[in-house]
């Protein structure tokens, strides 16, 4: 189950990037409309990615590295880099929907490019983690939250 979640995850990150990319084509040719409809839907693949990757952490629970032990300080330190990358497209993300709903377009323009930028890299390191994790190599145990927290 957990393999079958991650790559409806994947799926939907990758997806986002595309209707990011395409709908930052559009903009570039000022076709405000179907701008609007592709970052919205690029939107709404992220926001299904955040829910799907939260409630998979929390009930099914994080997959190990199962690589090998020699990459594992290299693949901890990825992760946590793609984590804070993921984290800030995050913040920029909702900074930029925000200004282009009020209106704000000066900003939204002053701000969009850089997250959609920093989006891109998040979704790239995403897949990254996604091979290590599933593809390329055997994934490791996978340790449920609750679980853990409560020491079982």
């Amino acid at each position: 189950m957990a393999v079958f979640v991650s790559y409806l995850n994947e799926a939907c990150i990758i997806i986002s990037a595309i209707c990011f990319g395409i709908g930052w084509g559009q903009i570039r040719k000022n076709r405000v409309r179907i701008h609007r409809r592709w970052m919205l839907t690029g939107v709404v693949f992220a926001a299904l990615f955040f829910i799907i990757y939260a409630l998979k952490t929390f009930l099914i629970g994080d997959t190990k590295f199962g690589g090998p032990k020699s990459l594992n300080t290299f693949y901890y330190v990825f992760l946590q880099s793609h984590s804070v990358l993921a984290t800030i497209a995050a913040i920029l993300g909702i900074i930029t929907l925000a200004y282009a709903a009020k209106a704000r377009f000066s900003r939204h323009r002053k701000i969009a490019p850089w997250t959609v930028v920093i989006w891109f890299i998040t979704a790239a390191t995403g897949l990254v983690v996604f091979l290590l994790l599933y593809v390329i190599y055997s994934p490791g145990a996978t340790a449920n939250l609750m679980h853990s927290y409560l020491g079982h």
